[in-house]
């Protein structure tokens, strides 16, 4: 079965197509839009990236532009495909205003110096589980997984996360690793690794619809600390030089993602019309938006996009801990950010 997202901050994966980027000016960039009566208005452009193909954590993206939000707040958006260079490094480059990432995506690039800053959440808790096939009677425990093989993305979280769940479940963090892509998940079906990472929240839903259901060891029962799975991530310097823009930008991303969360199934369906050629399993993409509007969209008070300090500080403070930050020479940090810096609430309202 083909696998239509990947997995990201403590999974990830690296894909091989390639998108040549052409466009205007970041600070700059406008067109005009023709109202009904005639009349025109500008309209500000903003390209938007992807960090995979189109699936469930891009909803409220979809909606936003199906039932016109972006256009009510002069907004003209340029979705750009996911291509081989992260989110981060287009919006570091100027060859994009925004896209969507990970909180620990994010970490990385903004103590590099990176141009990045989170401007909304979109998951509110970490959707990653250490994952095994459920017929494996013989692994109960994360420590059960020490001597085994686990089928990896390549990112560098992983090793740091497993690691860090098996050895609080008493093990001791030994197991021999080989990096698959997306054909780790085939590769745990079929008994040639013994465990991956996945989101519960699609590779989850995917294999219990084909028949091959996963178990999951949950990285916030053994100590980590929860995450922003996916956050939408803006370029600093031009946030500063349009934040009227900026401000719109986001309150009508917030706005497809808040409709979204009230209304899982029509704008599941959304998604599936405004991309079918990618979107062929509607069942997928139903149980898949269900779960994430019912379980991960929405803070403690029912609000859409929010961000605290705790979160971006228990998370980095791990990663710093773990030396898995680096400045811009690739130098392990030695002293800890102020993770104030990483987001902003500035924008959503």
């Amino acid at each position: 079965m083909k696998h239509t997202r990947r997995l990201q901050a403590t999974v990830g994966l690296a894909a091989s197509s390639m998108l040549v980027l052409a466009g205007c000016s970041s600070t700059d960039a406008a067109t005009t839009d023709t109202a009904s009566d005639g009349s025109t208005a500008a309209m500000t452009t903003v390209r938007f990236t992807l960090d995979w193909t189109p699936n469930t954590n891009h909803t409220g993206l979809y909606v936003a532009i199906a039932n016109g939000y972006f256009k009510d707040a002069g907004i003209d958006v340029e979705v750009l495909p996911y291509n081989s260079s992260s989110a981060e490094t287009l919006i570091d480059a100027g060859s994009a205003e925004f896209g969507i990432t990970s909180e620990g995506g994010l970490l990385y690039a903004h103590a590099a110096g990176g141009d990045v800053v989170s401007v909304m959440s979109v998951l509110q808790h970490g959707a990653t589980a250490l994952s095994i096939s459920a017929d494996r009677t013989d692994i109960t425990s994360p420590a059960d997984l020490d001597g085994t093989v686990y089928g990896g993305f390549g990112t560098p979280t992983e090793d740091a996360v497993n690691k860090a769940v098996i050895q609080a479940a008493g093990g001791t963090g030994d197991y021999s690793s080989v990096i698959l892509g997306t054909s780790a998940y085939e590769a745990l079906y079929s008994g040639d690794v013994d465990f991956t990472q996945a989101f519960v929240t699609w590779e989850g839903i995917e294999a219990d619809l084909q028949g091959t259901p996963m178990s999951y060891f949950y990285p916030t029962d053994y100590g980590f600390p929860d995450e922003y799975s996916i956050v939408v991530a803006g370029s600093e310097s031009w946030i500063a030089a349009n934040p009227e823009a900026a401000s719109a930008f986001v309150g009508a991303l917030q706005k497809g993602y808040e409709y979204a969360a009230e209304n899982p199934d029509e704008a599941a369906q959304i998604l599936i019309d405004q991309n079918p050629d990618v979107l062929t399993e509607p069942e997928l993409v139903t149980k898949s938006q269900e779960l994430i509007s019912s379980d991960y969209l929405l803070d403690a008070d029912g609000a859409v996009g929010t961000q605290t300090a705790s979160m971006w500080s228990d998370l980095g403070s791990f990663y710093f801990d773990n030396g898995l930050l680096a400045d811009a020479d690739g130098n392990v940090l030695t002293e800890e950010p102020d993770w104030s810096g990483f987001y902003t609430n500035d924008l959503i309202s």
